[in-house]
């Protein structure tokens, strides 16, 4: 099977930098760690393909060999398929890609005996603008990793318990000498029999299968404080994923979704709505019933209101997220043109542009001029 390219591999681009690369391939590495995926061959077959991938970018040498000539830049110096180093002997002689990383980066190879840490756990929750605005406690559910009830977490059948590996003394690591024409090198190597754990379980619990944890999902409460809205992220401490061997659970992070309200857009903590009036109403004044997030409240508009006016209702919009005051409301007026009217509707309004003086095809009142008046003016001087 032919070889991925190694940028593709680690989910960066071909202009990334050192520090990107490296970001990448832990968080990947962690992901796909032996450790965190007992006998899973393929997530075993992928750690080896990101490690070998980032051997030969967070080089700058082997990355430009690689940039310029392909997989077939870096075969050379014993990078295209491990397949032997110099006078070395072959990595297959040394046990495979553990090694390589004893080798190169100390223990960064070796599978980590200590506790640690959980991952951590990303879900959505959409809600709706009355609940973004006054907050609630809504129950989610959570599928995640927890330690086993059965065992403890020990991995070991009830009655029992894990004992040292005798393999390695309870290290993780065993050690071997190589020798080579530079001379005689001791190298070290996860142990085969406890995967680096340390001990060695000869009765695995029935319910986990020896690995400690067991997947389910719980109901978990979460308390949405007043005036979040869209990419607002809460955080639960301790709800993640478990941890392993001892290690502390991840976090939980609730990621906020406010669905769109049919009649109110929000500005920040500031709710803005459209209020169609009638042209009888915009020139005469009157008292509207305005809705607003808590019911609906009354707005004298003056006569002579024009389109696209706004008024502003303080105190109605959405509580602020630190607890201190609210937005307001900003309701924009909008004068709605009859469409059909009745002959006598007809009548009446032609009378009244007689009585305005206005003409059939002018805009003026109160004796102003017409606006082709107006324009005769402006181009006629």
């Amino acid at each position: 099977m032919a070889k991925r390219d190694y940028y593709e591999v680690l989910g960066v681009s071909r202009n990334a930098s050192a520090e990107e690369i490296k970001k990448a391939y832990r968080r990947l590495a962690r992901q796909y760690h032996p450790d965190a995926n007992p006998d899973d061959k393929d997530a075993e077959a992928k750690f080896k393909e990101i490690s070998e991938a980032y051997m030969v970018l967070s080089d700058p040498e082997k990355r430009a060999n690689y940039d310029r000539f392909g997989h077939a830049g870096v075969n050379g110096q014993g990078f295209g398929g491990f397949e032997g180093f110099g006078g070395f002997g072959g990595f297959a002689d040394f046990g495979g890609l553990g090694d390589i990383f004893d080798m190169f980066f100390g223990s960064g190879g070796r599978r980590r005996a200590g506790p640690e840490r959980g991952a951590d756990i990303r879900m959505e929750l959409e809600l709706t603008l009355n609940e973004a605005a006054f907050g609630l406690e809504r129950e989610i559910k959570v599928p995640r990793v927890e330690i086993c009830g059965t065992c403890g977490g020990s991995g070991a059948a009830a009655g029992t318990k894990p004992r040292t590996c005798p393999a390695c003394g309870g290290t993780g690591q065993v050690q071997y000498a190589q020798s080579t024409p530079f001379g005689r090198i001791v190298q070290s190597r996860t142990c085969d029999r406890c995967r680096g754990a340390g001990q060695f379980i000869e009765k695995p619990c029935p319910t986990c299968r020896g690995t400690g944890q067991v997947r389910r999902t719980r109901s978990i409460k979460v308390k949405v404080p007043p005036g979040v809205d869209s990419g607002s992220r809460l955080r639960l401490a301790g709800e993640g994923e478990a941890g392993t061997r001892g290690g502390p659970p991840g976090d939980l992070y609730v990621y906020i979704q406010v669905k769109p309200h049919p009649v109110f857009a929000r500005d920040g903590d500031d709710i803005i709505c459209e209020v169609p009036v009638s042209f009888v109403q915009a020139a005469l004044g009157d008292e509207l019933e305005v809705p607003t997030l808590e019911g609906s409240t009354r707005l004298r508009i003056p006569e002579g209101t024009q389109t696209g006016t706004v008024f502003r209702l303080r105190g109605k919009g959405v509580p602020r997220l630190d607890g201190f005051g609210r937005g307001d409301q900003h309701v924009r007026i909008k004068v709605v043109t009859p469409t059909k009217l009745s002959e006598k509707q007809k009548a009446l309004l032609r009378e009244f542009a007689r009585l305005d003086g206005e003409s059939r095809h002018g805009f003026g009142s109160g004796g102003e001029k017409s606006f082709f008046e107006k324009m005769k003016d402006a181009f006629m001087g």
